[in-house]
C-alpha cells in the first residue's frame, strides 16, 4: 500500500514537472512569435485519382504472377499511349477548327437598285438576290455547325471532381476553412466539374449552420453540380447544409433528419434565493430577455421564448422546402431522425452510397482532387494540443479501466 502511495506521489510530481516545462516552452514560443506576422493558411491539393491507382497497382503486383503483372503493365502503357494520341489528335482538330473559323472571310453581297426596267435584267437581279441569300444561309449554317461542334467537344471533356471534408461541431467552426476551400474551387473550376462535400455533423447553432449552408450555395451559384455525402450523421443543422445539394448520398445506417429546434438552460433562482443572494438584470425593450438562468422566469417569458423557437422552426422548414420542394416537409419536420435506408423512402436523400464508393466510381472517368485549407500552427499551439490530447486520453483510459473492472468483477 505504501508503495502505491509513493508511486502516486512520484507520478504526480513527474506530471507537474512535465506540464511546467511545456508551459515555459509555450510562453517562450509566444514571446518569439509575438512580433511576427501571423502565418496565413494555404490550400493543399491531394490527387485522389493517383492515390487509388497506386493502391490498385500495388494490390495487383502482389496478387498476380510476375508474368501476368508484366503483361498487364505492358497493356496499360499501350492504352495510355493510345489515349494520349487521341487527346493530342482531338486538341489539334479543335485548334484547326478554331483557326479556320477566325480566317473565314465574311462574304457580303450587296444589290444596287437597277436603273432600268428590262424584264431580263429584272430576272437576272432576282437570280442574283436568291444566290446571295443562299450564300448567306450557307455561311450562317456553317458558323452554327462550327459552334455546335466546338460545344460538343467542350462538353465531351471528362471534367474533375473536387472533394471537400466538413466535420461539424456545435459552432460549425469548420466553416472558416470550408469558405476558403470553396473559394479556391470556384476560382479554378469550369462547368464540367463537380464538387463533393463529405459532410459529418450532428447540428448546432442556427446562425452558424445558416452560414455554412450559405457557403454551399456559392457552389451552385457558380453553376457547379454539388453532391453531399453523409457517411455517419447529418442531423438538424447538418441536414440544413445537406439539403442545398443537387444530390444527397448516405450510407445505409447514416443518421439523417432531426429537423427541429431545441433550446435549454438551467435556472439557479431557487438556489440563489435559498442562500439569500439577490440577482438583478435591467433591460430596455419588452423582450430583450425572456428566459434567464438566474431570475425567476414568468409564464409570459416562457410563452415568448417558445414563440421564437417556433418562428425559427418555420424558417428552417421553409429553407428545406426551397431546396427540396418535392419533400413532404410536414411529415419529416418533427424533430425525428432516420437511418439512410429509411430516409431514402421519405425523400430526405437521393441514393444509398458511401463517399468512398462514389469517389472510386468517379475516379474511373474523372480526375479527383481533395481540397483542404491548412493553417500552420505555432509551437505553443502544437504543445497545447498535445497536452490536451494526452490529458484527454489519460482520463478516458482511467474511466475505461474503471468500467471494465466493474464489469468483470
Amino acid at each position: 500500500m505504501e508503495f502505491l502511495i509513493e508511486y502516486g506521489v512520484f507520478l504526480a510530481k513527474a506530471i507537474t514537472i512535465v506540464v511546467a516545462i511545456i508551459l515555459v516552452i509555450g510562453a517562450l514560443a509566444n514571446l518569439g512569435n509575438k512580433n511576427k506576422k501571423h502565418n496565413e493558411g494555404h490550400i493543399e491539393i491531394t490527387n485522389l485519382s493517383e492515390d487509388y491507382k497506386e493502391i490498385k497497382d500495388g494490390m495487383l503486383e502482389e496478387l498476380l504472377s510476375e508474368e501476368e503483372y508484366k503483361a498487364l503493365q505492358k497493356e496499360k502503357k499501350k492504352q495510355e499511349k493510345l489515349e494520349a494520341k487521341e487527346e493530342k489528335k482531338r486538341l489539334k482538330e479543335e485548334k484547326k477548327q478554331s483557326k479556320n473559323k477566325e480566317e473565314k472571310p465574311q462574304t457580303e453581297i450587296t444589290q444596287d437598285e437597277p436603273e432600268f426596267t428590262d424584264s431580263k435584267a429584272s430576272d437576272s437581279t432576282s437570280e442574283c438576290s436568291e444566290t446571295g441569300s443562299e450564300i448567306h444561309s450557307e455561311i450562317a449554317d456553317s458558323d452554327v455547325a462550327d459552334e455546335e461542334s466546338s460545344g460538343d467537344k467542350q462538353d465531351d471533356t471528362k471534367g474533375r471532381l473536387f472533394v471537400i471534408n466538413f466535420d461539424g461541431d456545435v459552432e460549425a467552426s469548420a466553416v472558416e476553412n470550408m469558405r476558403e476551400e470553396i473559394t479556391a474551387v470556384i476560382s479554378a473550376a469550369d462547368k464540367n466539374d463537380q464538387v463533393l462535400i463529405r459532410l459529418e455533423s450532428p447540428g448546432g447553432m442556427v446562425h452558424s449552420y445558416g452560414l455554412a449552408a450559405s457557403q454551399l450555395s456559392r457552389i451552385k451559384a457558380a453553376n457547379l453540380k454539388l453532391i453531399i455525402s453523409v457517411d455517419q450523421v447529418a442531423a438538424s443543422g447538418g441536414y440544413m447544409m445537406a439539403c442545398v445539394a443537387d444530390e444527397i448520398l448516405a450510407a445505409p445506417f447514416a443518421i439523417i433528419g432531426s429537423i427541429g429546434v431545441v433550446a435549454e438552460l438551467p435556472n439557479f433562482h431557487r438556489l440563489l434565493k435559498h442562500n439569500k443572494v439577490d440577482y438583478e438584470q435591467h433591460t430596455a425593450g419588452e423582450y430583450k430577455r425572456t428566459l434567464t438562468m438566474f431570475s425567476e422566469n414568468s409564464e409570459a417569458a416562457r410563452t415568448k421564448f417558445k414563440q421564437e423557437l417556433e418562428e425559427t422552426q418555420e424558417l428552417f422548414k421553409q429553407f428545406i422546402t426551397n431546396n427540396r420542394p418535392s419533400l413532404d416537409i410536414d411529415k419529416v419536420a418533427t424533430g425525428e431522425h432516420w437511418y439512410g435506408t429509411q430516409a431514402i423512402d421519405l425523400g430526405l436523400i437521393d441514393k444509398i452510397q458511401t463517399s468512398d464508393d462514389y469517389i472510386v466510381n468517379m475516379a474511373q472517368d474523372k480526375d479527383v482532387f481533395e481540397i483542404s485549407y491548412q493553417i500552420k500552427k505555432t509551437l505553443s499551439e502544437k504543445l497545447s494540443f498535445s497536452l490536451h490530447s494526452a490529458i484527454e486520453k489519460g482520463i478516458l483510459s482511467v474511466l475505461q479501466r474503471n468500467i471494465e473492472s466493474r464489469l468483470f468483477k
